[in-house]
């Protein structure tokens, strides 16, 4: 089917913490003019993704443009919540140049591209690109390689993770569905690291599929918009461990809010979080912290047991400075103990 007169839109997935949000504001400091909307499907109840973007100021991509999900996983409530923000976006006075949607990482793919088929949207808008953000360091140490019976021995030999994990299954559905591949951190790779990582995944992606590198993503625009894929029509190439039910359940994943005591530094957080990741297997930490006589808010990142925290801006009028993580992990998190260990 013709694409053209169709707004495009770009569907950028990827494992949590490979980089999607810093791409897309790389994305939308660099959209030279261009009307952006964005729907970021957040997993778990605190924003942290879409207030960071909200923040980023551009007048190409207003408060107004950006829709936040905050419901679950995106594939799972296609109905309820997808198809009506995009009607939304569809309905407005001014629309946008390019729709960006930033799934949450746990996320297929496959069931979201699908929905752009659906007979009040396949004449409006199409599926420019499915863009896979790779975290290159992670891939490296072996998190999601080709070997899984690998990957199971290293995960049973830690008595830290969880035994029965899908993780690899999503991984793989994000390569299989992607028309771009961004291998993110590349920076923190040598070369022969670097040589390695891309030779792996060229095996796992479909011949036509481009790999680029980069770091803190940042890549020029024009190689992420206007690939023109088309891919709610050939969906059939694109692969997935769920094609035969099309049913995608996150019971194997559990994600809560932590509030907290303003800390005293930074660095007093830091070796709490050290602490509860190292004895619980968590997956992922975020979240903006109030430190004590600071009138700056801090952003903090965790993947693993990689923490990265900064200022971003200062507390506005109206805003009480508190801090509040997102903790997310796989089914059977211990609340209570990591909470207890969070709060100090």
């Amino acid at each position: 089917m013709s694409t053209l007169g169709k707004i495009p839109a770009t569907v950028i997935t990827g494992f949590l913490g490979a980089g999607k949000t810093s791409l897309i504001r790389n994305l939308i400091e660099n959209a030279n003019g261009k009307r952006i909307a964005l729907i970021i499907n957040e997993f778990g109840d605190l924003g942290v993704d879409g207030d960071l973007l909200k923040g980023c100021g551009d007048e190409t991509c207003s408060d107004d443009d950006i829709v936040e999900l905050a419901n679950g996983c995106i594939c799972c409530t296609v109905a309820d919540d997808f198809l009506p923000t995009i009607q939304y976006l569809l309905d407005r006075e001014k629309r946008p140049d390019h729709i960006i949607v930033e799934t949450s990482g746990l996320a297929l793919p496959k069931p979201l591209v699908r929905a752009f088929g659906w007979p009040e949207v396949r004449t409006q808008v199409t599926v420019d690109g499915v863009i896979t953000v790779v975290d290159g360091p992670a891939f490296r140490d072996g998190l999601f390689a080709s070997n899984p019976e690998a990957v199971q021995e290293q995960r049973e030999a830690d008595e830290n993770l969880n035994h029965d994990s899908p993780l690899e299954e999503l991984f793989e559905d994000q390569l299989n569905c992607a028309d771009l591949i961004i291998l993110n951190k590349s920076d923190l790779l040598s070369e022969d690291e670097l040589a390695s990582a891309e030779a792996a995944l060229k095996e796992q992606i479909r011949p036509a599929v481009k790999l680029v590198k980069t770091s803190h993503g940042k890549i020029n625009h024009s190689i992420l918009l206007g690939l023109e894929a088309a891919a709610e029509d050939d969906l059939d190439v694109r692969k997935s461990h769920h094609d035969e039910t099309d049913d995608h359940e996150h019971d194997d994943f559990d994600s809560f809010v932590v509030t907290l005591p303003n800390p005293d530094t930074p660095e007093t957080l830091v070796e709490r979080l050290q602490k509860a990741i190292e004895s619980h297997g968590i997956l992922r930490v975020k979240g903006f912290i109030a430190v004590a006589g600071k009138d700056m808010r801090l952003v903090v990142q965790g993947v693993g047991n990689r923490i990265q925290h900064y200022y971003d801006r200062e507390w506005q009028d109206g805003e009480t400075p508190t801090s509040q993580l997102v903790v997310i992990g796989e089914q059977g998190l211990d609340e209570q103990a990591i909470s207890a260990l969070i709060r100090g």
